[in-house]
């Protein structure tokens, strides 16, 4: 059967044709979600795609959380449909309570737009139940606030309940605890910072993003 996937758009998106053209090329099929979407019904996992949500008014996707289709997302999570955010998807999860912790200013306060190498850390989630722990992927990151940051007791419960998905193995933007990547208790939620949907074709440098896609969509 092949999976659809919801692509929420919200003013300011700039990546979720990226994203759908991912889906599509595995075989699954993308379906542009919104702001204003209040029904999910049909769709079997949602990504949250990167871009300027509201033109990062206040914080990157801290206007975007109070749309309709954050409402409908949440709900759609905790009835266990997977979700991604992917840069500023990501921000917008943790903004809306989804997943912890907040993406502040990269180190050295500048806009970074590069492949980065991530190591898979654990097999657990839905983005990476085809991958392999300690698996290394090369993915672009193209940020400006991508500076994953929490608390010292929140850091510990990550680590210790295996949380952290995606670690960086060059810190580029001085994450906390080299992480690029976090999911929520039930691990059907998943954000990372790096771009899976730009390495999923070598005219674009790398396939690397197959395998997180593959597993989004469920495919054996």
């Amino acid at each position: 059967m092949t999976a659809t996937v919801g692509v929420a758009v919200f003013p300011g998106t700039n990546c979720e044709l990226d994203s759908i053209h991912a889906v599509e090329t595995l075989g699954g099929e993308g379906k542009i979600l919104w702001h204003s979407t209040k029904n999910l019904s049909g769709v079997d996992a949602v990504i949250i795609p990167g871009g300027f949500a509201h033109g990062d008014y206040l914080r990157p996707g801290a206007i975007a959380r109070f749309s309709p289709l954050m409402s409908a997302i949440a709900e759609f999570a905790k009835n266990g449909g997977p979700v991604l955010g992917i840069c500023n998807g990501f921000q917008v999860l943790t903004e809306a309570g989804l997943l912890p912790g907040i993406l502040q200013k990269n180190n050295g306060l500048k806009f970074l737009c590069k492949t980065v190498r991530v190591r898979v850390e654990t097999e657990n989630t839905t983005l990476t139940r085809k991958a392999e722990k300690g698996m290394e992927l090369s993915l672009p990151i193209n940020h400006f606030e991508g500076n994953f940051t929490c608390d010292f007791d929140t850091l510990n419960s990550l680590i210790d309940h295996d949380r952290v998905v995606l670690r960086y193995c060059d810190n580029p933007n001085g994450s906390v605890d080299d992480i690029a990547g976090v999911c929520n208790e039930t691990r059907n939620v998943v954000g990372l910072m790096p771009h899976p949907e730009r390495a999923c074709d070598l005219l674009l440098g790398s396939e690397d993003g197959k395998v997180l896609f593959e597993s989004l969509l469920g495919i054996k």
